[in-house]
């Protein structure tokens, strides 16, 4: 008979609360139906399958349309509550997970959503076909199968015990799909939206505006709040932000510049909410190590030495909010490398001409005396990217490496990534956790989907493979920063800086709390609009 751990007791309580329970500073203050919340989207999705993207240009506008699972509470980050689960328990063994559906969900299309369907979905991201691209496969290695015994009841059978099973369940991008859609056309949702969610998709403008619909018959009786929602699609920065000083949009989900956000509470005073949730993302570089001469450690090494964090940072603060010298981790987290443990690796020592002076001596050594020309991949998006870029190449002139900056759209530089089409990537690293290291340090792995450069080190895989099963939380982190210190060692991959992300909301838009990632969060089917 399986038991109750410990965790799922506490779980359980969380979930008693319900995510539809208002936060109490709210208590007194009565709902109000009806307005369309407007907001600011930096681009078109790539497609519209979830499952197969890795971009908050799909997540944002299509978290409305979808539930998941389990989920971060809205109002009590970081606890996990149930969505689509009722209540779930944990056998002894910590090898049997079993989730008992709520009965009655139905999808937009006014079939029931069933274990069938939760099954469907997770094998399509947990054991994606040939067809299927699943770039978050590798966060679920701990998962042996996945089981439908009736219509409410899934069970995930584990490989070996998982401290961050629940975590990786909670993944904002676990949309739960029909079933019958992924038998007729496992492509199918790329180009359709019906899920389960508060809100339908009714129109898609390509480079004009997504608009969602109140779902009239949605399962959690009463919800959502609000008429609809439309994402007006805004690629300039600067434009996003004016719509916002101009009453035009409400919100933009993903953050602005912090000169930005000082100039619109600076013009628009209490009529807007600004929050610094942070962002446990890390803007970094990756090389496809198959290119030469990205294959030689002392080449990786040279333009990892090139780089100087610190001013980096200082620079980048105010126009990207890029602030942090960090690890892949950030230091803010126990799994992170302070700054005394950076300070002692290759690329992070604060004696910057001594620096290039070591990354000049590599590329000599390496045959490279006069530099060479290389190609920097990066994606249209200005907000980090472009202005990381440019620092990029700025700092690799001074050792002689002369990289062209190639500036590619959302959909073709995610196809470029995943074909290596690549000499030197933009390698953002995002997370929806505070660091949990399987899925920081997952990709760091040789088969990982998201290890774009291929890179293979057996010692980093033996690290991973320790620590994910690793029960006592300080061996745990100890392990998490011993493989952090080898991919620093040996520039498989170059972390940079961590980004504090700043999120401006007008302030009719009320019970609403930002979570610490851009994805988060991003249902809002108890979000409502107060009265102009």
């Amino acid at each position: 008979m399986q038991q109750r751990s410990i965790l799922g007791i506490l779980l359980s309580v969380i979930l008693m609360c319900g995510l539809w329970t208002a936060p109490e500073a709210l208590a007194q203050e009565k709902p109000r139906r009806g307005g369309m919340l407007r907001v600011a989207l930096a681009g078109d999705p790539p497609s519209l399958d979830m499952h197969q993207e890795s971009t908050f240009l799909v997540d944002i506008p299509f978290s409305t349309v979808y539930n998941t699972l389990v989920v971060f509470d809205p109002h009590g980050y970081p606890n996990i509550i149930g969505d689509l689960a009722k209540s779930w328990t944990v056998s002894t063994d910590h090898l049997t997970w079993t989730f008992t559906l709520h009965k009655g969900v139905k999808f937009h299309d006014g079939s029931n959503l069933t274990s069938a369907d939760v099954q469907a979905s997770f094998d399509r991201i947990v054991f994606p076909s040939k067809s299927v691209i699943s770039p978050r496969k590798s966060y679920f290695q701990m998962i042996k199968s996945i089981e439908a015994p009736d219509p409410y009841t899934v069970v995930f059978r584990l490989n070996y015990p998982s401290p961050s099973l629940l975590t990786m369940l909670a993944h904002p991008a676990n949309f739960i799909f029909a079933k019958k859609y992924l038998d007729k056309d496992p492509q199918w949702y790329r180009q359709h939206a019906m899920g389960s969610g508060p809100f339908k998709l009714k129109r898609y403008v390509r480079g004009s505006y997504l608009e969602m619909e109140r779902n009239p018959n949605y399962w959690k009786k009463g919800l959502p709040y609000m008429d609809g929602i439309k994402y007006y699609i805004i690629r300039d920065d600067a434009a996003r932000a004016k719509s916002i000083r101009a009453n035009r949009t409400d919100v933009e989900l993903r953050g602005f510049p912090p000169s930005e956000v000082e100039g619109i509470k600076s013009q628009m005073g209490d009529k807007v909410t600004v929050a610094y949730p942070g962002q446990p993302g890390h803007w970094g570089v990756a090389f496809n190590v198959d290119a030469k001469p990205f294959d030689d450690e002392r080449v990786r090494l040279a333009m990892s030495l090139a780089i100087d964090r610190y001013d980096m940072a200082k620079t980048l603060a105010p126009l990207t909010g890029l602030d942090t010298v960090s690890g892949p981790i950030t230091p803010k987290t126990p799994w992170g490398l302070s700054g005394e443990e950076l300070q002692a690796l290759p690329g992070f020592g604060k004696d910057h001409e001594a620096n290039l002076k070591e990354a000049r001596r590599l590329l000599a050594e390496a045959g490279f005396p006069d530099g060479f020309q290389t190609t920097l991949l990066n994606r249209s998006i200005k907000l980090p990217y472009i202005d990381f870029g440019v620092y990029l190449v700025s700092a690799w002139k001074k050792i002689g490496i002369e990289a062209e900056h190639k500036i590619e759209e959302s959909a073709s530089w995610s196809k470029s990534r995943r074909s290596r089409n690549f000499d030197v990537l933009v390698a953002p690293n995002g997370t929806n956790t505070d660091g949990d290291p399987d899925e920081v340090l997952v990709r760091f792995t040789t088969d990982a989907s998201a290890n774009y450069g291929r890179f293979s080190d057996p010692v980093i895989d033996q690290l991973f493979e320790q620590q994910k099963v690793e029960v006592d939380v300080p061996k745990r982190i100890a392990l998490a920063k011993e493989l952090q210190k080898r991919l620093i060692t040996k520039a498989w991959w170059l972390p940079c800086l961590s980004w504090t992300r700043a999120e401006v909301r007008s302030s009719r838009i009320r019970n609403y709390e930002p979570q610490p990632n851009h994805w988060m969060n991003r249902r809002l089917e108890d979000v409502w609009l107060a009265k102009k």
